[in-house]
């Protein structure tokens, strides 16, 4: 486990894969899976729009990315915007020890919960974060609604 981990610096990769998947016409979310010692195992973002597949959130593409581990207990999940109740499940499935947060100003998601289940949470609050969702869903918000299940 890295005794301080940048979070920044891990959010940065997390970033680049909402900015792609902006590029792509997609949800603006990215999302990578840090080993404790701050290694890079998977990193992905939203691709529901682009592959037409609800299932394709960030946090799950970049899970899926990492391939087996033998125990996510020490991994690092970083996120750039905190995880819907969806994604809060597989952290707890998988019982991934720390989740990044670029944001929940947007969205709060299921931090509560994971907080009160022993997952340590540390929401960065992050302006870029914060900015890119927020003008993407002023834009989209029927698609939006959509990603969080909101009628």
């Amino acid at each position: 486990m890295l005794e301080t981990p940048d979070y920044r610096a891990l959010l940065a990769t997390a970033v680049d894969e909402a900015r792609r998947g902006l590029a792509e016409g997609g949800i603006p979310i990215g999302a990578a899976l840090y080993a404790g010692d701050g290694r890079l195992l998977g990193c992905g973002h939203n691709r529901r729009v682009q592959e037409d597949d609800p299932s394709v959130h960030g946090e799950t593409d970049a899970f899926r990315k990492a391939g087996r581990q033998r125990s996510y207990r020490s991994t690092i999940m970083v996120t750039t915007l905190a995880p819907c109740w969806y994604c809060s499940g597989l952290v707890r499935q998988f019982n991934i020890g720390t989740v990044v947060v670029g944001e929940s100003v947007n969205f709060r998601g299921g931090i509560d919960w994971l907080r009160e289940h022993g997952v340590r949470v540390v929401d960065l609050a992050d302006p870029e974060c914060i900015e890119l969702l927020g003008g993407w869903i002023a834009g989209h918000p029927q698609l939006w609604n959509e990603d969080i299940g909101e009628d």
